[in-house]
């Protein structure tokens, strides 16, 4: 498999081409620093794989895939970077990466990461499988917390997230200030949050109104 190297430091690319250039069934086609000089060599050297890393300049990996994908979909995107930060994973993902490995895996498994990934799979470093099974299990919280709620409730923390005073509620919903008093504690609960701000935070935070 052809194989292009993209990182922004030379120590990190030297070490790639050290341990892949040995293994029989790898060929280093060429190296970039940012994004843009990624494109050039994809158009240049059509690799297999890009071994592509997140935070350069010029152009940031993310980008870069997103337009090799666009152009290319054949050609297979690695990310390969020392950020394991969800904001990182997620748009790798949705931008066409067939893997997110971070620097530390071990070389062997960044091996049979490519040849499953040229297969048709695609790979992830285990700490960032595990970072996203958490985020998945929080964000179903969320929801659940969401439905908890009852459809005149869900319009009251509505209105919350609008900055709304009581009475400015009871007026618009046409219901009393003491009715909206007893769903706002109700809200509170069944969210476990101390007060209406952070239930309008948690709301917004998590785009419940959005959907």
């Amino acid at each position: 498999m052809k194989v292009l190297l993209v990182d922004d430091h030379l120590v990190v690319l030297k070490g790639l081409r050290f341990f892949l250039q040995t293994r029989p069934d790898i060929e280093i086609v060429g190296e970039a620093q940012d994004g843009k000089e990624a494109l050039q060599q994809v158009e240049q050297l059509q690799p297999d794989i890009v071994l592509m890393d997140v935070i350069m300049p010029n152009m940031d990996g993310i980008e870069a895939t997103q337009c090799i994908k666009a152009k290319h979909p054949g050609i297979h995107v690695i990310i390969l970077t020392s950020s394991s930060d969800r904001d990182h994973v997620l748009p790798a993902i949705r931008a066409g990466a067939s893997g997110y490995q971070l620097k530390d895996v071990d070389p062997s498994f960044l091996e049979e990461a490519m040849i499953a990934v040229m297969g048709g799979e695609t790979t992830l470093h285990p700490q960032v499988s595990n970072q996203l099974m958490t985020h998945v299990a929080k964000a179903d919280e969320h929801d659940a917390s969401f439905h908890a709620l009852t459809p005149r409730e869900r319009d009251i923390l509505k209105h919350i997230t609008y900055g709304q005073s009581n009475k400015e509620m009871a007026a618009d919903l046409h219901i009393t200030e003491k009715t909206v008093k007893t769903h706002i504690t109700s809200i509170l609960g069944k969210m476990e949050v101390q007060d209406r701000t952070q239930a309008a935070i948690h709301a917004l935070k998590h785009r419940w109104f959005e959907k």
